[in-house]
């Protein structure tokens, strides 16, 4: 039987409304007076590793809850590209040479430990495994990436064991944890006093990755004489899918916005998954991502050429708008012309081809100036280079990354480019709106959920938004962008509009906090 007992849905709809928003939410304290314990299993955590928004929100959402007097640990693997610099980092002396046995394959992993943040106390604790782990980057793609993530969940819920803590949930990240909920029904199904309350969330931050492996790997897994839990139909084809198997077996199944959550149970979105999200959906929730607030104001930037709030973002942004300019070698723009930015993974998710007849077309006849910090595709990186040899005064591509340019372009641009054909989330286009600067999306997933279309009749609004993902929506919504700007007193507006819009992770971490404690009254 692949379908979870009905009877142990869990009622989210009693607790959230349609849309999967929490209601209730009540305003921030520092502490709670019923904490809650909250593990952790990630692949990535910043800044210890980082290859796109998962990191971040590894980070922030346990530093958020711990902030709130949470108890949160947080696991991830011991990778050897780490670089702990300065930090303390101490092995967990009762956690050596702990055994794991996948199949036929037993590995041995020993634990190490420090802070999150000099300014954190949430814990997080490496799984160190050098025969998995001791390897160059983050995903290899080799033969054994199944058991690199396999014991990231085993070692997750034998660390909770030895260490004597039971948590009330277990949140998991991403295909990369996605066994634990089967993990926890079937291997350690036994262990009542550490795991008999405990509930699993499983988060999909993109569902265009899931990882696939074929079913031979299921005897490495532990789960051979489970199958009959797993999908026949992709067992038959030959193929096991983490992360169908863990929405199938998570509590709650949750993911980075409300409209996403949403858009991946059709056809177009779903990536083959939306038939079993469609039959979970009481169970499917989106929560908006935060930022953090502390890395991201342009009040205390140390990125910045001139700090900034609300009061003097004209002032502020004109004096970072000048820096980037001069840093880019992108002299000779005047107050008058407008400054395009983009920082981005340079893939076909994000959409950048819009940009392949529209920015030629404007560099040519228009007085503006482009930036753009990225690197990925090579067709992607050819026509930034391009564009940049066919107008050298006007545009400037950086390839590659920089942390501290990336919050120089937030700040120093007036208008950011994000067409993303899909966006779980998105984080760039709430940074722009914390900046002043006006983000110009599409409306789709997150980007819907958090950038408000301009009106220039009314002043309401934070940003430009475009239906249609061709070359005469982007065309339109740069026309709409354009004709805003030349009105200065709806531009001021519009800036002010979107410093004022709050996506902390104060805010946002109340959601999960509501939902936590949902899933632990059902015990």
């Amino acid at each position: 039987d692949n379908e979870p007992d009905a009877d142990n849905e869990p009622d989210v709809d009693s607790a959230l409304d349609t849309t999967g928003e929490i209601e209730g939410a009540e305003p921030p304290r520092r502490t709670v007076a019923d904490p809650l314990r909250v593990c952790f299993v990630t692949s990535e955590v910043a800044p210890f590793a980082k290859t796109g928004g998962l990191a971040d929100v590894s980070a922030a959402l346990p530093a958020a809850l711990g902030r709130r007097g949470h108890d949160v640990r947080i696991f991830m693997p011991l990778y050897a590209s780490i670089d702990f610099g300065e930090r303390e980092v101490v092995p967990v002396d009762f956690l050596h040479h702990v055994p794991v046995r996948l199949g036929s394959h037993v590995f041995h992993f020993s634990v190490f430990t420090t802070k999150l943040s000099a300014s954190s106390d949430v814990d997080v604790y490496f799984i160190g495994c050098p025969a998995l782990y001791d390897r160059h980057g983050v995903y290899t793609g080799e033969w054994d990436e199944h058991l690199r993530y396999a014991l990231l969940a085993r070692a997750a819920l034998e660390c909770c064991q030895r260490m004597g803590w039971s948590p009330d949930v277990v949140h998991a990240h991403d295909w990369h944890a996605a066994l634990l909920p089967i993990y926890l029904r079937t291997l350690y199904s036994w262990d009542h006093q550490r795991f008999g309350g405990t509930k699993t969330v499983l988060t999909i931050h993109n569902i265009a990755y899931q990882g696939m492996f074929p079913a031979e790997v299921l005897g490495n897994l532990g789960l051979a004489d489970v199958q009959h839990l797993l999908f026949q139909d992709d067992l038959a084809r030959g193929a096991i899918n983490f992360l169908k198997t863990g929405l199938l077996y998570a509590d709650v199944v949750t993911t980075v916005s409300r409209t996403y959550a949403r858009e991946i149970q059709t056809p177009e979105f779903g990536q083959g998954l939306d038939a079993l999200l469609r039959e979970r959906r009481a169970s499917v929730v989106g929560i908006v991502n935060g930022i953090d607030s502390e890395v991201w104001s342009p009040r205390n930037d140390p990125h910045l050429a001139r700090p900034y709030g609300i009061d003097d973002v004209e002032e502020g942004k004109a004096a970072n708008r000048a820096h980037l300019l001069r840093e880019m070698g992108l002299l000779g723009a005047g107050p008058e012309v407008p400054v395009f930015g983009v920082v981005s993974r340079l893939t076909s998710q994000k959409g950048l081809e819009l940009t392949f007849e529209a920015m030629p077309e404007a560099l040519r006849y228009l007085d503006i100036r482009f930036v753009v910090l990225g690197s990925g595709e090579a067709h992607l990186e050819e026509h930034f280079t391009w564009l940049q040899r066919t107008f050298p005064r006007k545009m400037c591509f950086y390839r590659g990354y920089s942390e501290a340019l990336a919050h120089l372009i937030e700040a120093g641009v007036d208008i950011f480019l994000m067409p993303s054909r899909f966006e779980p989330c998105g984080l760039n286009q709430m940074y722009s709106l914390a900046y002043g600067t006006a983000p110009i999306v599409r409306r789709t997933g997150g980007l819907a959920d958090t950038v408000v279309p301009f009106d220039r009749r009314t002043r309401r609004g934070t940003g430009f938004v475009f239906e249609h993902h061709d070359r005469r929506g982007f065309s339109w919504v740069l026309k709409q962008a354009l004709a805003a700007w030349r009105d200065r007193s709806a531009w001021a507006a519009l800036r002010r509009n979107a410093m004022r819009q709050d996506f902390s992770w104060e805010r946002q971490v109340l959601d999960y906090e509501r939902l936590y404690r949902h899933l632990r009254a059902r015990s």
